[in-house]
């Protein structure tokens, strides 16, 4: 079961949300997500837990509770969702006009 965990303190590592979720059952993984660009957390992870049956506990128990020092959102995680964009290829320098286009007036 895939659990969505929000409102994190930026100290919260992947390993001390895997510690977290350990007592209510078995954690696959934990993952706290990093920006990439300042490489400090975004303060939202994921956990997946083998058990559905703990990942529900684990929801019903740590949602809106404290853990260090923020109240933690925790909710089962939805898929993505699908834009349907996957072939547009927009972007930087992409202003969707073909080279048999008139030239632009700027």
């Amino acid at each position: 079961m895939n659990i969505f965990v929000a409102k994190l303190s930026p100290a919260i590592t992947s390993e001390d949300l895997q510690e977290l979720f350990q007592e209510y059952g078995e954690v696959v993984s934990a993952k706290v997500i990093i920006d990439k660009f300042t490489n400090e957390s975004k303060r939202f992870g994921f956990v997946e837990m083998k058990n559905q049956e703990d990942g529900l506990k684990a929801i019903e128990e740590l949602d809106g509770c404290e853990y260090d020092k923020s109240t933690i959102v925790v909710k089962k995680a939805e898929p993505k969702a699908d834009t349907g964009n996957r072939n547009n290829r927009g972007g930087y320098g992409n202003n969707n006009r073909s080279k048999f286009n008139a030239p632009r007036r700027d």
